[in-house]
């Protein structure tokens, strides 16, 4: 048995595990985080995606051992004082999703598809979740749902009219005139 330690969704927990112990398999029945389903046990279908220290990875690729000492974070750790993450809402109102075997792995890659890329197109999205399989939903309402939750992670992000005001003390006249804003993608069609 080796002693490993990692956070996960922010709690930490210090467990012996075997050493040949996958990562999927330490979240579900050492800790009943069943939302990271095991899909095809073969790196193929990306079910068990979830967040190490950043990155997006298959959770099936990865020892517990390995994982010693990381941050990890779930699609049970995305949700913050009880709201959804845009992606998580998105999903559910652009209908991507049918038996929803596949989603928490789809929500997690693109969770870090758009770290890495706030403002995708709809090719850019299906390249990025080109390693997540849905054998069900067809892409469509999955590559809207990505766009979607783009467009709302950019508005959150966006500042606040007013908000320099606030915190600099400045008047509102005294700003500098607003930059001129592209149009959202989220209004597109995404190709077939």
């Amino acid at each position: 048995m080796t002693r490993i330690s990692l956070t996960v969704d922010g709690t930490l927990y210090e467990d012996d595990v075997e050493p040949r112990l996958l990562l999927v398999h330490y979240l579900r029945d050492h800790l009943g985080l069943t939302g990271t389903p095991i899909g095809c046990d073969t790196t193929n279908c990306g079910a068990c995606t979830v967040d190490l220290d950043g990155d997006s990875v298959k959770s099936c690729t990865v020892l517990a051992v390995q994982a010693d000492g990381s941050e990890v974070t779930t699609i049970q750790g995305l949700a913050s004082d009880a709201e959804w993450h845009p992606l998580q809402t998105a999903f559910h109102q652009q209908h991507a999703l049918q038996c929803g075997y596949c989603t928490p792995g789809m929500i997690m890659a693109a969770r870090d598809l758009l770290k890495e890329n706030p403002d995708p197109s709809p090719e850019e999205i299906r390249i990025g979740l080109e390693g997540n399989l849905c054998r069900c939903t067809g892409y469509q309402n999955i590559v809207r749902a990505v766009l979607a939750a783009a467009a709302e992670q950019r508005r959150r992000a966006a500042p606040t009219p007013g908000a320099e005001a606030e915190t600099t003390g400045a008047a509102p006249a005294e700003r500098a005139p607003a930059a001129p804003t592209t149009p959202a993608r989220a209004g597109r069609e995404a190709p077939v």
